[in-house]
């Protein structure tokens, strides 16, 4: 999907559902943020909304974000869209400099939504 601001329609940036497991069912949430955008909420309010989709239109059981340790914009939006860190796969993944990455994996249940994050855990 792309995100464009309703009143200038100006691109945003992109989201969608990613490995799609139809047995559980679950999603991956991932995102891109145009610079000039980031850090006001947009992409917060994007994940919110798809997670509201895949729970109540597609009878999820889970979502997950999954992110670079060291991309502190994607930490941020998942934990302020509720969603809990369950892990750190070390070494997962290679970075642009070919160097040995670590990726979190955040997720979210439908029971979870709207729970503050002292009652979620």
């Amino acid at each position: 999907m792309h995100l464009f601001l309703k009143d200038s329609g100006a691109l945003v940036g992109s989201s969608g559902l990613h490995r799609i497991d139809w047995s559980v069912p679950k999603f991956e949430i991932g995102y891109w943020c145009r610079t000039r955008f980031a850090g006001q909420g947009y992409i917060t309010e994007a994940v919110r909304g798809i997670s509201d989709f895949a729970f109540d239109a597609l009878d999820a059981h889970r979502l997950e974000i999954r992110c670079d340790s060291l991309n502190y914009r994607s930490v941020k939006v998942a934990k302020r869209a509720g969603f809990r860190l369950e892990g750190e796969l070390r070494n997962a993944e290679t970075g642009p400099d070919g160097s040995l990455r670590n990726t979190l994996v955040y997720a979210l249940l439908p029971e979870e939504r709207g729970v503050p994050k002292a009652e979620a855990g």
